[in-house]
């Protein structure tokens, strides 16, 4: 490998194509600042062009406080953020690309196309316009021993000294993409506090289905269920049970407090309400009619119009004598307890908690331990439900960190 150093040491260097890196390169470009932008990816955008896949949910309408309450403990750390930044700001900047948007009946906000595609090329179409330059398969390896910055090529190796660096690396799912979390031991190596990256938005596992429910309802839909874990609200929504546990976006939005009760006990127990729209009363009331010589399968359907996936996770978890007692009967389907032993792999989770901590940055985003480094996007320590809130701090944080290095170069 040949070794060369960075001809333009007044240039900025920002590692990693994703929303906050791309985010932090229009700021800084639009200051007059030489950007370099280097993503070990043949193309920038990858994660950002998957999320889009089924439609492209860009923020969330719902009121401010409301919205910041969903970074749950990291709310304080992230609303700094969104305030240089937030949800109708989001949507503006999207408008002046010249891509429409829309509020769907969830509150969610999309593009008028739905499509992620065309938004990220009218993107890149701005930057390279405002002289940004982007090194597609340029992979960063951390620092040299003289505090250079060590990236490869299909040509070799760079030895970079940028005015500043700028780091929006992702955090470690979905590796194929480019967030791998291989950043975490050489930002560690110079003492930057970390926290393990775990899977956020992820499926969980029970420790087996039966053989039945396996074999003829994984991948059915749970629909108007309600689930809660560690006596918060019940949440409603729908979620898929899988071959080996469930997945799925009311999974998903409580995945936090399952997958930390699980680090806590080595499992969680979610409790589903077959019924949310039925109160326990009514329930325990349908089921006391006479059944006659109907069985319990027909009596359920009759009655509660409980049947095929439903019914089959009720027999599933419901302790067999329950079914002789049907006021035991009433409160399992209000409160079917679902014991689950852990999250599925990193790289399968949508987003991941950990990574840099708040703790370790300045105000700006600046690593406290690297001076002249900063941090910005999902390798920072916070999670976020899906619904656009990813998203939405992923792009306020690079332009926190962006404008950070703008103080830096001004100092």
């Amino acid at each position: 490998m040949t070794s060369s150093t960075s001809p333009a040491p007044a240039s900025v260097a920002i590692i990693g194509g994703g929303p906050a890196g791309l985010m932090a390169a229009e700021v800084l470009s639009q200051a007059g600042v030489r950007v370099d932008l280097y993503d070990a990816m043949p193309s920038v955008g990858r994660k950002f062009l998957l999320a889009g896949v089924g439609g492209m949910n860009i923020t969330h309408s719902e009121p401010y406080p409301a919205f910041v309450a969903r970074y749950a403990e990291r709310a304080q750390a992230i609303e700094p953020l969104l305030q240089g930044f937030d949800a109708p700001a989001l949507r503006q900047w999207i408008h002046e690309l010249g891509i429409d948007t829309f509020v769907g009946s969830s509150g969610r906000v999309f593009p008028t196309d739905m499509k992620a595609a065309p938004l990220l090329r009218a993107w890149l179409k701005r930057l390279r316009e405002g002289g940004v330059v982007l090194h597609n398969r340029h992979r960063w390896l951390g620092w040299n021993r003289d505090g250079s910055l060590r990236v490869t090529n299909p040509e070799g190796e760079l030895a970079l000294r940028p005015a500043a660096v700028l780091l929006a690396l992702g955090g470690g799912s979905w590796a194929r993409l480019g967030s791998d979390g291989a950043w975490l031991p050489w930002l560690q190596a110079k003492g930057v506090q970390t926290a393990p990256l775990q899977a956020s938005n992820c499926g969980f596992e029970v420790s087996a289905w039966s053989e039945v429910l396996r074999s003829k309802f994984a991948g059915a839909p749970l629909k108007n269920i309600a689930m809660t874990v560690d006596n918060l609200p019940p949440r409603p929504g729908e979620c898929v049970l899988t071959e080996c546990g469930v997945e799925g976006s009311l999974v998903y939005a409580l995945s936090a407090p399952i997958r930390e009760q699980i680090n806590r006990h080595g499992q969680a127990t979610v409790l589903v309400d077959l019924l949310p729209n039925k109160p326990l009363e009514a329930v325990h009331k349908a089921l006391g009619k006479p059944r006659g010589s109907r069985s319990m399968s027909k009596h359920l359907s009759g009655q509660l119009g409980l049947e095929g996936v439903k019914a089959a996770l009720l027999r599933e978890l419901a302790p067999g004598g329950h079914f002789n007692d049907m006021a035991l009967l009433a409160q399992a389907i209000k409160a079917l307890p679902l014991t689950l032993v852990k999250a599925r792999p990193l790289d399968e989770a949508i987003s991941t908690a950990g990574g840099v901590c708040f703790e370790a940055l300045d105000e700006q985003l600046m690593l406290k331990a690297v001076p002249g480094v900063f941090c910005a996007g999902e390798m920072l320590d916070w999670e976020a439900p899906t619904g656009g809130y990813l998203l939405t701090a992923c792009f306020a944080s690079g332009r926190t960190a962006a404008q950070g290095v703008l103080r830096w170069l001004s100092r």
